[in-house]
């Protein structure tokens, strides 16, 4: 089997195993590693009137096929069997249910629990959506319940892929039985919840994981002893090096990293009651920050997390899936460009309905057409090489300033002139 040692030397990370070129793992340093589970399923590319190729869509993640790079993200647009189901009849590449853990009596939601801002004054009633903040828990609904579901789904689309998101608390035993019990379902994955930034932190779930390090590894390791299918480690952005966390999360044996979640954001107050938003009795707490307003902090986050991967991941089967702001066919391509391999939706779906995927996948079609492109793996990660260091732009604009200055000084020899150029050579050695 062909190999590639994973290696870091970031927060006591050490080598865990040896992941082949298809996905599998195997056993290394006295931790179990398994070998993926993996559905598949074709999508060929159709022509037009004209006989012009159309743009395929279909991606190929950690070894299970979706029609499009499009994806659910976790939250309500996942939340029961009848919204998943819509999902997949309007033809989402994948869908991410609402996060699970075992015991969902701890999860008691409030209302109101979101919260907009509009392109004009803050406060205002009107103007565009840019911003949108929940204080919204994981499912509050019984386990069971949204297991049953789960394997409903699967039995009904059996080629389309479902994705677990699981949160438990500090405890190896409840996270075993957590995926033990998710896996029965014939789900296709998993997306670890390292990232929720409001709620339950005290019993180290969500966030309070993904922002430290040691505990990051310590249940991954958990998890990956575990789990037989992909899984996703889902990265909060509520940190100074999002690079650091999803190091740990790759070397500690996950497949993908998902990033970002929402920010940690208060979102206004209102100026006339004085109190805060969204208000429950009078009151509120900070909460997570999505929609088009996080767009570049999420590229931003997501380019530097393909530059790390490109860099010490190269060749691994290992995955990115882009998160925040996504409305359109462009802010999905802009993920793509950056590296990432497929696109999850959560606030747009909130905002403008599941049939939006139409919409998407057009849009993506269009920007394909525009240069070419025939897959999606044509330009994936095709930006990211154009990113460098303040100190390396200032090198490279010093020495195109003098380049240029050399051209308009004239022809150094004869030997230099050209026929294609002799006129405009003629003309860069006049004085008026």
């Amino acid at each position: 089997m062909s190999s590639s040692t994973l290696r870091s030397t970031w927060c006591g990370s050490r080598l865990r195993g040896v992941r082949g070129e298809n996905g599998s793992t195997c056993r290394r340093q006295g931790i179990g590693f398994r070998s993926r589970r993996v559905g598949f399923r074709s999508v060929v590319a159709s022509g037009d009137e004209s006989g012009r190729i159309e743009p395929d869509l279909s991606v190929k993640v950690n070894g299970l096929d979706m029609p499009n790079p499009f994806v659910i993200g976790s939250g309500p647009p996942g939340t029961n069997y009848t919204v998943m189901k819509r999902a997949f009849d309007e033809g989402w590449g994948a869908v991410i249910a609402k996060t699970v853990s075992l015991d969902s009596s701890k999860v008691v939601n409030v209302t109101p629990r979101y919260a907009r801002l509009r392109a004009n004054a803050n406060g205002s009633k009107k103007g565009q959506i840019i911003g949108w903040e929940n204080i919204e828990l994981i499912s509050d609904r019984p386990l069971e319940t949204m297991l049953k579901e789960f394997e409903q789904l699967k039995q009904e689309y059996p080629d389309r892929i479902l994705i677990a998101s699981i949160m438990e608390e500090y405890n190896k035993t409840a996270w075993h039985e957590l995926i033990e019990r998710v896996e029965e379902t014939g789900v296709d994955a998993i997306e670890i919840n390292f990232s929720c930034p409001h709620g339950m932190p005290e019993r180290k779930m969500g966030a309070a994981v993904g922002q430290d390090c040691a505990l990051l590894e310590e249940i991954c390791g958990w998890i990956n002893e575990k789990a037989t299918v992909p899984v996703w480690a889902k990265m909060t952005p509520n940190v100074t090096d999002i690079t650091e966390p999803s190091r740990v999360a790759l070397t500690s044996g996950c497949e993908g990293v998902a990033a970002i979640n929402t920010i940690m954001s208060v979102m206004g107050i209102d100026l006339d009651t004085l109190r805060p938003e969204p208000c429950v009795e009078g009151y509120s707490t900070p909460g997570g920050y999505s929609c088009k307003a996080v767009h570049p902090i999420a590229l931003a986050k997501v380019m530097r997390i393909a530059q790390m991967m490109r860099l010490e991941f190269s060749g691994n089967n290992l995955s990115l899936s882009g998160i925040g702001g996504v409305e359109s066919g462009g802010d999905a391509a802009e993920f793509i460009l950056l590296g990432a391999n497929t696109v999850q939706v959560c606030t747009g779906v909130m905002m403008n309905g599941y049939g939006v995927i139409q919409k998407l996948c057009d849009e993506l079609k269009d920007f394909m057409r525009k240069h070419n492109f025939s897959s999606i793996e044509d330009f994936r990660g095709a930006s990211l090489p154009y990113f460098t260091t303040h100190t390396d732009l200032v090198k490279r604009q010093k020495e195109a300033i003098a380049q240029r200055k050399a051209m308009r000084k004239g022809l150094q020899s004869d030997k230099d002139w050209t026929g294609d150029g002799f006129v405009k050579e003629s003309e860069s050695m006049a004085s008026n």
